[in-house]
């Protein structure tokens, strides 16, 4: 409790690295598990988060999401399960291909992914906005429900970016003024007046080995 009530502190994690990171390929709801990078990425995250007081954890349901978690959840000896609303953006026809291949066969909607992707609408995908939407509606529920505690979301990198946009009330376009890494944690605390403030981003400092991404 503090003079500006219950302080609940959220760590935001992204999931270890997969093959889908390390080719470059659009991941979206394709279930690529952690491959031998991203297993000792989330075993080194786990042990970074060790003692941090995490006592609950929520995960997408993607295997990457997962298996992140249930080592985090190990170490730390936390309780962990899955909620739907972290699952990843789902991408339609861009899903499990090479990036470098859609930019070749879908031009104009690559430009907006580069510069625009708030305002991108693939054919049987999800937008920004409503992954958004429904990433900080679950997020809102669990600071309420687990309020004063704290808790971690282990997600995908476009959950996790228009959910801190959400939190900190960032304009469109947002996607890429925030950046997260694979294995990467970051760190929001909520309290009841003032909201959501961030005090850490992409903290990668345990990790040996790591591909960034930026497109």
């Amino acid at each position: 409790m503090t003079h500006q009530g219950i302080r609940t502190t959220i760590f935001i994690v992204r999931h270890g690295e997969c093959i889908g990171n390390r080719e470059g390929l659009f991941r979206g709801r394709c279930d690529f598990p952690l491959n031998d990078i991203g297993i000792r990425q989330a075993e080194a995250l786990a042990l970074e988060l060790k003692g941090r007081g995490i006592t609950r954890i929520f995960s997408s349901p993607l295997s990457r999401a997962t298996e992140t978690a249930s080592r985090i959840a190990e170490t730390c000896g936390a309780q962990w399960e899955i909620r739907a609303g972290f699952n990843n953006m789902a991408l339609g026809q861009w899903e499990g291909r090479p990036k470098k291949e859609v930019e070749e066969e879908f031009p104009e909607e690559w430009g907006l992914w580069i510069e625009h992707p708030d305002r991108l609408h693939i054919p049987g995908s999800e937008s920004l906005s409503e992954v958004q939407r429904r990433a900080f509606s679950n997020l809102e529920h669990l600071v309420h429900v687990y309020a004063g505690e704290t808790i971690a979301v282990v997600s995908h990198r476009a959950v996790i970016k228009p959910l801190m946009a959400a939190c900190l009330g960032l304009a469109e376009p947002s996607f890429w003024r925030l950046h997260v890494d694979t294995a990467s944690y970051s760190i929001l605390v909520h309290e009841e007046k003032r909201g959501y403030c961030l005090t850490l981003l992409n903290q990668n400092r345990h990790l040996a080995e790591m591909v960034q991404e930026w497109v």
